[in-house]
């Protein structure tokens, strides 16, 4: 056989087994492949997905990920919810950001029975990093941490114990943080401090 087609072949064997390697990871621990193509959606409760060899992996706007077979019959749902299956139970609160109102989906845990007790309270919470506010409370909370990887627009969270923030922008993210809630329909906010109210 001549050298060149053994080459060959090393080369095919190698990214084979990287393709499959890659094709487990994200099937069975539920991750994105790390060999793919990006497709962004608006509108939709689906965010992206990643289309690998082999899997897809649909990243909806929860943060929440499902990866399939690219032969698998799969049509997202029309709604995610935001919790899993351990949290199904929600609290609607209502916020104000400078004055307008939204409502908010806060998720049932601990933290936020905590935080809940707190309520109302109003916050000046400052500006960082063009995507975020923030404010460190008094009040400390127990904590849940994960690292959710992507931060999407409206997401409340709590960094450390006492540090609560709005996004405002979505991105990717490697800091961990314990999820509060989520601001639907949140409109563009300046890169100004704001003055946020929770509760009525």
């Amino acid at each position: 056989m001549p050298k060149w087609i053994k080459i060959f072949l090393i080369i095919f064997i190698v990214l084979l087994i990287i393709l499959l390697i890659d094709t487990l990871q994200a099937k069975v621990f539920d991750n994105r492949p790390l060999l793919k193509i990006t497709e962004n959606y608006n509108g939709s409760n689906v965010l992206k997905k990643d289309k690998g060899l082999f899997v897809y992996t649909y990243i909806f706007t929860n943060s929440e990920k499902v990866t399939v077979y690219r032969w698998e019959k799969y049509s997202p749902p029309e709604e995610v919810k935001y919790t899993n299956e351990k949290e199904k139970n929600m609290n609607n609160i209502n916020i104000s950001i400078n004055g307008k109102l939204y409502n908010a989906i806060f998720e049932d845990k601990e933290t936020v029975k905590e935080f809940l007790k707190i309520l109302p309270q109003e916050f000046k919470m400052n500006e960082l990093n063009g995507n975020e506010k923030y404010i460190y409370m008094n009040t400390t909370l127990p904590t849940n941490a994960i690292n959710p990887k992507h931060i999407n627009k409206g997401d409340i969270m709590l960094y450390g114990n006492n540090c609560l923030v709005i996004f405002y922008k979505s991105f990717e993210t490697n800091y961990s943080y314990t999820i509060i809630g989520h601001i639907d329909n949140l409109d563009e906010i300046d890169s100004n401090n704001v003055v946020v109210k929770f509760g009525n």
